[in-house]
């Protein structure tokens, strides 16, 4: 008899979530100059989460583990058929079209980052920053296209599969529930980002406020007018 169980413990929803608010703040600030601190911060936070993800998908709990739902193309054009048919198989875990996504958002968040951080070192000219920004564009594209998905798979299989990412719980027989859901990974992943976030903040004199070169060139600015004055 199926019930709510437990399959997504708390470090894969912290990953998921913070991930998602990482990218679209990074978005965001992306053009602007103003907030290019926080922008590159957010930057690097996407690569430390997918970098964590990259080792909770060997060991984390069950659903977690890419060998649970990386699957190969013919599974995954009998999961498609099926769903255009209206009658979509059902997986405890992510299903192979939702693995599709997690698999090139890893992928892109990588080369986004990386990108991301020659522009910032100036290791290539215009090309990379265009580069850069194709990615990350190509990126959203998978998420948006990936929130549909879970739009329409949570109204074929009854179920919300966004909550479900919140709770932890989905619908599945007892015996495929996971046995716990690792709170003290979580609360370690939370507590490093917290600490690199209060280490950069600690570095300069604002987040996304002005950097030492701008405060040093208005400074160099307002000095000529105080001598012109007297």
């Amino acid at each position: 008899m199926k019930s709510r169980i437990l399959v997504w413990d708390w470090p894969t929803r912290l990953f998921h979530w913070l991930l998602a608010v990482s990218f679209a703040g990074a978005f965001l600030t992306g053009e602007s100059e103003r907030w290019r601190a926080i922008h590159v911060l957010l930057g690097y936070t996407v690569l430390g989460l997918i970098l964590f993800r990259l080792v909770w998908g060997f060991a984390g709990t069950r659903y977690a583990r890419f060998s649970d739902f990386v699957r190969g193309p013919i599974v995954i054009k009998r999961y498609l058929v099926s769903l255009l048919s209206g009658r979509p198989e059902h997986h405890v875990g992510h299903n192979p079209a939702g693995a599709i996504a997690i698999v090139l958002l890893l992928l892109l968040g990588i080369a986004s980052g990386l990108s991301g951080w020659m522009v910032y070192e100036e290791l290539g000219g215009e090309w990379l920053e265009e580069l850069h920004e194709a990615i990350s564009n190509a990126m959203l594209a998978v998420v948006v296209i990936h929130i549909i998905g879970v739009a329409i798979s949570s109204r074929l299989h009854k179920e919300n599969l966004a909550l479900a990412m919140v709770t932890g719980r989905k619908q599945g027989e007892a015996q495929q529930a996971i046995s716990g859901s690792r709170p003290l990974v979580g609360w370690l992943l939370l507590a490093v980002l917290i600490g690199l976030w209060g280490w950069a903040w600690s570095k300069g004199p604002g987040v996304g406020g002005q950097t030492d070169g701008q405060t040093a060139v208005t400074g160099s600015q307002r000095e000529p007018v105080g001598e012109d004055d007297d």
